[in-house]
């Protein structure tokens, strides 16, 4: 990618003159509520919608925050946007990451990120697994069950991990979540259904190394940038290393990370071209994050993809991994933008 210089910015004319709409869900609560202490745990730090205006201004690119919440239509029309940058993870059901943009294609603007199918495919872990392994994509053994069903898993080993099905940020993750027998799921089942009321995601336990990958552009040009590795520190629940709600939000304590990561030629190629066949597959535009685990025979396994990852600077992976490879906050930032302008052809 090429170096922009931060005292003189190279800015298109076309994109100086875009009105733009940053679009998201702010955190309004300490840290959730008393039943569900991640509910916010995708919602974004009004500091990072903040910086993500002063980057683009810094390219002068002048933009306005509009919150996704029951009054979007009207601040949408009101604000007169021409193109929206969004980062809003929507409320409410496994198709809340397609809300704003759905509801942007009704009235006709642009938007930065992938459609609405795509980010509906992607926030379904179950249905996108599903996907992806039709594409020959290595994926754990994996069963849904919802609210009522048996816990039987034919076919499923354990250790086991438990998940809702559509979540994300390690929300829902919790510290008791893996599983060594049916009677341990069965709890842990109980437990997540009477929290968070959806279907659950029982994955296999990956015993080997973990992985996440940051993709930028488009198409067949898409750049795949290094995978990242997290490295635990210790086991996090007895004896299994799990990237948890808490160990997200505590990460300084229970892991360090390495970019890019050690990988021998075969899995760094593999994990490469998994990446791209996801992003592909389902679609996906301008930016995501995925995460890869290695099985006990060190093959890189696709765990699940985030078309809309974080972009809080000095936390969230993305922009560690952007930083890495010599792409500071700012430039990321804008990146982004110009790369969804000129797919869009404004």
């Amino acid at each position: 990618m090429e170096e922009i210089s931060e005292e003189e910015p190279s800015v298109p004319l076309g994109l100086r003159s875009l009105k733009t709409g940053i679009i998201c869900n702010l955190k309004h609560a300490a840290s959730g509520s008393a039943n569900v202490p991640d509910d916010e745990a995708e919602f974004d730090n009004p500091a990072t919608v903040g910086a993500i205006c002063k980057s683009l201004s810094k390219y002068g690119v002048e933009s306005e925050i509009i919150e996704a919440d029951s009054f979007i239509c009207d601040n949408i029309r009101k604000s007169g946007i021409e193109i929206a940058f969004n980062i809003a993870e929507g409320k409410g059901g496994r198709d809340r990451e397609a809300q704003v943009p759905a509801l942007l294609g009704i009235a006709g603007i642009p938007y930065t990120g992938s459609d609405a199918a795509a980010l509906s495919i992607a926030l379904d872990k179950a249905l996108c697994k599903r996907l992806v392994a039709s594409y020959g994509v290595r994926t754990a053994g994996y069963r849904v069950i919802s609210p009522g069903m048996e816990t039987s898993l034919a076919g499923i080993h354990y250790p086991v991990i438990v998940k809702p099905n559509a979540e994300g940020s390690g929300k829902g993750i919790s510290e008791c979540c893996v599983a060594e027998s049916e009677e341990e799921l069965s709890g842990i089942l109980k437990g997540e259904f009477s929290i968070y009321g959806e279907d659950a995601l029982v994955e296999e336990y990956l015993p080997g190394r973990e992985f996440t990958v940051g993709l930028l552009g488009n198409g067949e040009n898409v750049r795949v940038f290094p995978p990242m590795e997290i490295i635990y520190k210790g086991n996090t629940q007895r004896n299994y290393k799990v990237y948890s709600y808490k160990v997200k939000c505590g990460y300084a304590e229970y892991v360090d990370y390495k970019c890019p990561a050690e990988l021998s030629d075969d899995a760094l190629k593999e994990m490469t071209i998994a990446s791209k066949t996801v992003f592909n597959a389902l679609g996906c535009h301008d930016i995501s994050r995925m995460d890869f685990r290695m099985d006990a025979m060190g093959h890189p396994c696709f765990l699940e993809i985030n078309p809309l990852p974080g972009l809080a600077p000095g936390y969230s992976d993305f922009p560690m991994i952007a930083a890495a490879c010599g792409i500071d906050y700012d430039s990321l930032i804008y990146e982004i933008y110009k790369t969804a302008v000129m797919r869009l052809g404004l």
